[in-house]
């Protein structure tokens, strides 16, 4: 007799039938990234609101596996107004990062995708819609408007490479115009400066991992700012950090900021480092943004059951406990969500509607809006 298969166990020859089937979708949209002389009118568009550097409107990032199509993230909206800070919080695998990758478009191809949704980036003068440039574009658009401090220097920096090498690189590629090799290196020595660094000019010539932790993000943070983009997006920046550098790069990041009037978007799990840089909060789980609103809103009056979990699950000065709150349960499947809300099979607040679909966005005040079954009756729908 057969055994019977094991729950989420695939075979072999239907492993290799998803396969084929993601290779179909993949190539079409990789056929669409790597057209040459494209028309700019079919990536122009227009900001919703001309006060926000960029705007996501219903974004969709899948990745398309051998086990099935992970939904990183599924329905995304949210605004970066010009000059604030927006953080965006949330555990471990609920879409953050792949929601920044997709606005510099540096997913891991051909299996992660955008396949729905737009992301409107403000230029000036124009607007255009990230989704739909080809690959030949987006250069331009790197570095010059949009730059990223990745998560971990010590693998985003090239270990082979003196840092005045890596850091020229970046300015000779997009702002290299009409520059010798003297303004290109004064360039790079003025900004090891800038981001705090004492002995530029022996940082210049030292390689990865001669420098901390600590130094080598001020170098990424130097590389990020090098073209004065327009938006800057921190994923995760302090992590691997001790308190004291902490607070420094924060610091840092603050005021090079207002220094180049340029919008951050701040990616990280610390509710602490959130309440100290951002005007606005986007909480994400799963993939959705279930509750966004200004920092004082989030931190003062926390609506949705997750976010309330989030505020009390870290530590408080002066207040003593036994043990911290923990949310109960785990992140559902994310090749097989549920399509109710996502988190009820975690909510300790649940109400007799969540046995509904997914929930629809509440607006609680112009700015604060969560997606709850537990504010439908206060509220209307949006």
């Amino acid at each position: 007799m057969a055994k019977a298969k094991k729950e989420g166990y695939l075979s072999s020859k239907e492993s290799r039938r998803i396969s084929r089937e993601n290779r179909k979708i993949t190539n079409e949209y990789e056929k669409k990234r790597k057209r040459k002389n494209v028309p700019e009118t079919e990536y122009l568009t227009e900001m919703r609101d001309p006060n926000n550097a960029v705007e996501f409107d219903n974004l969709h990032t899948y990745f398309f596996t051998d086990a099935g199509t992970v939904k990183s993230v599924d329905g995304v909206s949210f605004e970066v107004p010009i000059g604030k800070t927006v953080g965006v919080v949330g555990e471990s695998g609920c879409g953050k990062s792949v929601t920044s990758l997709s606005l510099m478009q540096l997913l891991q191809r051909p299996q992660g995708q955008i396949v729905d949704g737009a992301i409107r980036l403000n230029m000036g003068d124009k607007a255009y819609d990230i989704t739909k440039m080809p690959n030949e574009k987006m250069m331009g658009i790197r570095g010059n408007y949009v730059s990223m401090i990745f998560q971990e220097p010590m693998t985003a920096l090239n270990p082979v490479f003196r840092i005045g090498d890596q850091v020229n690189e970046v300015i000779e590629l997009h702002d290299g115009a009409g520059k010798s090799k003297e303004d290109i290196k004064a360039r790079t020595i003025e900004l090891l400066e800038m981001v705090g660094i004492a002995n530029s000019e022996g940082v210049y010539k030292m390689y990865p991992h001669e420098l901390s932790g600590g130094m080598r993000q001020r170098v990424m943070i130097a590389m990020a700012l090098a073209c004065n983009p327009r938006i800057i997006i921190a994923d995760e920046p302090t992590t691997a950090l001790d308190v004291t550098i902490q607070a420094q790069v924060l610091d840092l990041l603050r005021n090079l900021k207002d220094k180049i009037n340029s919008s951050i978007m701040f990616i990280t799990h610390d509710l602490g480092v959130i309440a100290e840089m951002a005007d606005y909060v986007v909480v994400m789980y799963a993939g959705r943004v279930i509750e966004k609103g200004t920092a004082e809103e989030i931190f003062a009056h926390p609506a949705h059951p997750y976010t309330i979990g989030l505020m009390a699950s870290k530590p408080v000065v002066g207040k003593q406990v036994d043990k911290l709150y923990s949310i109960p349960g785990k992140v559902p499947n994310p090749i097989n969500m549920p399509n109710y809300c996502y988190f009820k099979d975690r909510c300790e607040m649940c109400v007799e509607k969540c046995d509904g679909a997914y929930p629809c966005e509440v607006s609680l005040s112009p700015t604060h809006k969560v997606s709850c079954y537990r504010y439908y009756d206060k509220k209307e729908e949006n």
